[in-house]
Formats: structure tokens, sequence, C-alpha cells
């Protein structure tokens, strides 16, 4: 058995420092983006070499492990999926998924139910694309000029767009944080969404009660044509994944309709559109792709050395100490959602959390005996949480940087994300819903 060791973390920390130290760095010099300014693929380099010098055995023997890491085979299988993933959503976006599916929307919702139908268009979209970012640049614009014209609250408007766009980050099954958390803790999307859902469902209706409240005369103007057709690849996908397909056929399946379509549809859409997109797609995955299997080797090296041996028992001493019975399975959800929720204050990727925490969380929920998709789910939420308020996030500045409004006055507009935490505490505290079939 390997022996545990807090030496071994020593890379995580390096990591984490050279990654958020700089991006501190570049916020006190007042740069857009700051903690995205120096790229977590490239940061986390210093990281892996400092893990080898620490690894013993000889220095091809800490290299194979490494490469064994990368290409351990949760990894592999997550990579295929990231390229398809982001293939269908530029392929969707380009034949005008997004422009049809926001139109559609705007034109079904009642005026005295703007707020309500804004977030729950973004959450289709968001759910439908896989990306809060995506979603947030597609919709913000709309939504900001949609405030100005129905004299709504431009924080709250802004806030409601982010929030659906996290309810949407955290359920959809092309998103990167559930490929990483079903991935990395073994279970099926299907199933991880179904147990998601129920805890996100009653955030997000007290989210839309609160929204109509806040409702004011709003009046919806300047909605553009659309044709519901090109809002069938989401649709599709949606509906398969949760029926249970595969999801790289799910992927692939998307892919094909969305690109079928834009052939029929537009003129100009030729097959050489279609490759362009679809390339552009994984191009689009690039950073967390690389990020993902170095993070994987990095994992591997610290789980060799009893990095992370020590890191689960560390936090499940914490989680007892607050008050979770020892041995519990509540202590253990505790302590997955504790560990993920502190690495994306750290990180402010939530994808990245969950990667770093996957190895742990598993080794967790094997102990105190937390359902695989329970672990799943409560990676996910937890670090959606935690990325829905941060505001030195990406979701939170591109948000603002759209608006021109501050990103520390925004934080208390984006109610869903805190009632999605109140959710998911709730959950463990009354061991809710059951993960028994």
């Amino acid at each position: 058995m390997t022996s545990r060791s807090s030496l071994a973390l020593l890379p995580l920390l390096l990591f984490l420092v050279l990654f958020v130290g700089s991006g501190l760095w570049y916020q006190s010099e007042g740069v857009d983006f700051a903690f995205y300014q120096i790229s977590a693929p490239v940061a986390i380099l210093p990281a892996i070499s400092l893990a080898i010098l620490l690894g013993k055995g000889s220095f091809n023997q800490r290299v194979d492990t490494f490469i064994n890491g990368v290409g351990d085979n949760t990894i592999i299988t997550m990579i295929l999926i990231y390229l398809l993933a982001g293939a269908f959503a530029s392929v969707a976006k380009s034949i005008g998924g997004v422009d049809a599916t926001v139109n559609f929307g705007l034109s079904v919702v009642p005026a005295s139910l703007l707020l309500p139908g804004l977030f729950i268009i973004t959450a289709f979209v968001a759910t439908s694309m896989g990306t809060s970012m995506g979603t947030i640049a597609a919709i913000a614009p709309i939504a900001i000029g949609v405030a100005e014209a129905a004299d709504l609250p431009l924080l709250l408007t802004v806030g409601t767009i982010i929030g659906g766009a996290m309810f949407g980050d955290n359920l959809s099954i092309i998103s990167d944080t559930t490929i990483a958390a079903t991935r990395t803790q073994g279970c099926e999307m299907r199933d991880k969404f179904r147990m998601n859902f129920k805890i996100a469902l009653p955030a997000a209706l007290i989210t839309l009660v609160w929204l109509f409240f806040q409702s004011s005369s709003a009046q919806i103007s300047d909605i553009q044509e659309y044709e519901l057709i090109r809002v069938l690849p989401y649709v599709a996908v949606l509906g398969l994944a949760i029926a249970g397909v595969n999801v790289i056929l799910v992927l692939f399946s998307g892919i094909v309709l969305a690109g079928v379509i834009g052939l029929f549809m537009q003129v100009d859409y030729t097959l050489a559109s279609w490759s362009s997109d679809i390339y552009s797609g994984y191009t689009s995955m690039q950073e967390i792709l690389i990020l993902s299997l170095l993070i994987g080797g990095l994992a591997a090296l610290m789980k060799s050395q009893g990095g992370l041996a020590w890191l689960v028992g560390a936090i499940e001493r914490i989680s007892i100490a607050l008050g979770a019975k020892a041995g519990s399975t509540r202590a253990g959800e505790l302590s997955i959602g504790a560990s993920v929720a502190l690495t994306n204050l750290c990180t402010a990727n939530n994808t990245v959390s969950i990667l770093i925490n996957g190895s742990v969380a598993k080794d967790i929920a094997e102990r105190y005996k937390v359902d695989p998709k329970r672990s799943a789910s409560l990676l996910d939420i937890f670090s959606c949480v935690v990325q829905g308020v941060l505001p030195y996030g990406a979701q939170i500045l591109l948000a603002s940087s759209l608006a021109e409004v501050s990103p520390l006055a925004l934080v208390g507009y984006v109610q869903y994300s805190w009632l999605l935490g109140l959710a998911a505490l709730f959950s463990i505290i009354f061991s809710w819903p059951k993960t028994a079939e």
C-alpha cells in the first residue's frame, strides 16, 4: 500500500501558485481576464517537472508513470467526447441554431414573464450547447438590449443570464464538467443527469418564482425571424442523451443532423464549410484537451507518491470536524463537495477543479459508500456553484465586460448559483434524493 505523504502534493501547490498568482498579478495591473493570461496547460508544466523530480525509482520509471496517467482509459475517452462536443457546438451554432433558439423562446414568452423566460431560454441553450461561456457570449448581448428596451434592471437581467448558463453547464451531457465528473467517477451520464436534475430543479423553480415577482411591465420587441428546424439538433441531442444512448453516438448524430440541416437550408453552406466548422470545434477544445492529458499524468505521479492518499485523509478530518459523523456517507459527500469547491476558488475553473479532484473524490466515494452518480453530481454542482459567483471567474468577467458593470456588483444577482449551493447542502444533510434505483 502506498504510504501517505503531504510532500507529494507540492507539485499541485506549485501549479495553483503559478496559475492563481499570475492571475492576481495581472488583475492588479488592470488586465482584462487576468486569470486567463497564463494558461493552465502552461502553468502546469513546472508542476509536472517537480512531480517527476520528487518521484522514486529511475527517471524512466517516473516518466512511465506520467505517461500511463496521460494514457488512462478515462482520460482518452474524455478527450474523444471533448472533441465531438466541440464539433457539435460549432456546427449547430454555425447553422443558426443559437439565434433560432433565442428568438423562438422570446417569441413565445409573455412580456410579464420576461425574466423567467430569459432564464429558461438561457438554461435550454446552455444545456444544448454544453458551454456556459458560449451561452453567455451568445445571449448576454441580446438580453442587455432587451433590458434596455424593456426598462429591466441591468444587473438583475445579466445575473439571470449567468444563472441560466450555469444551470445548463451543470446539467448538459456535452458540458466538459459533466464529461469530467462522470468519467472520473465511472458512472453513466444519464444517471448523473437524473441525480443532478433532482437537486437543481428546486433551486431553478425558486429562482423562477423570485424572477417572476421581480419582473416589471416589460415589453418584448425586435424579435428576429427564425426557422424552428434549426433548433432540432439541440433537441435531438438532449433527447438521445436522456434516453441513454452512448454519448459518442449522440454527439456524432448531432453533428450529422446539424450539418445536413445546414447543407439543405443555407445556400452558402457547403461540405467544406461543414468540415471547417467541425475542425473549429476541435480547436475550441484545445486548452481543456491538453490540460486533461497533463493533469492525468500529474495525478498519476502524485498518487504513486502518496499525495492523494494524504489529501483524502486531510479532507476526511476536516469534514468530521465540521460535524459529519465519522465513517458516514454524509462525511464523504461533504468531503467531495468541500474539496472541489476550495479547488475552484483557487483555479477559477470548474472543469480544472473536477479533473484535479476526480481521483480523490472517487477514493472518498468508495471508502464512504457514496454512489458514483452521487459523487459525480456533487463534484459538478459544487464546482459550478463556486464558478457562477466567482468575481474573477470567466463567466462573470465576460458578462460584466459585455454589460459594462462591476464583476463584484454582479455576484449578488446570480441568485440561481447561491440557491443551487443551498440545495446541494440540503441534499447532503437530509440524504436526498435517494440513490437506490
